[in-house]
């Protein structure tokens, strides 16, 4: 597919976009930067976005609050687009609407996705969704509030251009979408590395207590929900952490844990290129990216890590 106008037939009447659970960065650009594009050049359509509870840091984006965060089982949308989704089962809140939709739609960059749409344009290698994104879409007619979506996809999905997904195209897609004149460091410093006085907080009581293992290869980071309760805190508190463990010296893998119920923990790792943590993570029902990925796992903290430090040890022996 070229552009995402040769889904917009005569049968077209109404367009649902949602994205994956816990929305991330590049999640809600994307999910955004469509919506905006959609609803600027098809005036005509009926357009809804549906994402589960975003993070007020990204409230800069136009019409951010039209986002529906409540699904309505009842509607049957023409078409429904995901952005950023790896797997059917991580749509979320916007499940049912999809699967009762007359066409769907799937935009993604995960390797791991082995498309579940009736079309999918899935672009491993991509930085990010929101870099998929514009390549569907006129970027002439790409205006100030679209590229604002789109590069904090880009940003976000790319850690700021450092991650090894960032190419020279990924570049050349920010500088146009900077020429339409938004405040991009503000954008960087705010929705990226500005952290609250809680979150420096936990940041810094997880780095404390982090763990080495494997032979000081691989570090992790364990927030339990006892701690989470402490702190009045949820997922989307904890952005930023397993990223500052990837930083060690001497790691390969970092991985960072939240226990979100009673032994079940959300996973997040990160990887310095010795080890495809995608693999890992779809080992254990997950998915991801070769240096970035997740999964959700049961146990206690240290059934999980144990889990996990058996599937990486396989690719350390072999590297």
């Amino acid at each position: 597919m070229e552009r995402i106008s040769e889904l917009l037939d005569e049968h077209v009447g109404s367009i649902g976009i949602a994205g994956h659970v816990r929305p991330d960065g590049d999640c809600v650009g994307s999910c955004m930067g469509l919506y905006l594009y959609l609803r600027q050049e098809y005036p005509q359509l009926e357009v809804d976005v549906y994402l589960d509870h975003p993070k007020q840091e990204f409230a800069y984006i136009p019409s951010f609050d039209e986002i529906r965060m409540e699904a309505d089982d009842s509607k049957v949308y023409d078409l429904f687009i995901t952005c950023d989704v790896s797997s059917r089962d991580r749509i979320g809140l916007a499940e049912n609407m999809f699967a009762n939709a007359k066409k769907t739609f799937c935009l993604d960059h995960h390797i791991s996705n082995q498309g579940f749409a009736d079309i999918n344009h899935v672009e491993g290698t991509v930085s990010s969704a929101s870099e998929v994104l514009y390549t569907l879409l006129d970027p002439e007619k790409i205006t100030q509030p679209v590229a604002v979506a789109i590069y904090t996809g880009i940003i976000h999905d790319t850690g700021v251009f450092q991650y090894s997904s960032t190419t020279p195209r990924t570049m050349e897609i920010a500088g146009k979408l900077m020429a339409t004149g938004f405040d991009f460091n503000k954008i960087i410093d705010e929705s990226f590395y500005q952290k609250s006085y809680l979150q420096n907080q936990v940041m810094g009581r997880v780095l404390t207590e982090s763990i080495l293992f494997l032979h000081g290869t691989c570090i992790a980071g364990i927030v339990r929900k006892k701690d989470m309760e402490f702190y009045h805190m949820d997922g989307k508190d904890l952005d930023g952490i397993v990223n500052q463990l990837r930083l060690t010296k001497g790691v390969e893998v970092a991985v960072f844990i939240y226990e979100h119920d009673p032994m079940r923990f959300k996973v997040s790792m990160r990887s310095n290129g010795c080890v495809d943590v995608s693999q890992v993570a779809l080992f254990f029902g997950g998915g991801g990216h070769t240096r970035a990925a997740g999964c959700d796992m049961s146990g206690t903290a240290y059934d999980v890590l144990n889990n996990l430090a058996a599937q990486i040890e396989k690719q350390l022996v072999k590297g």
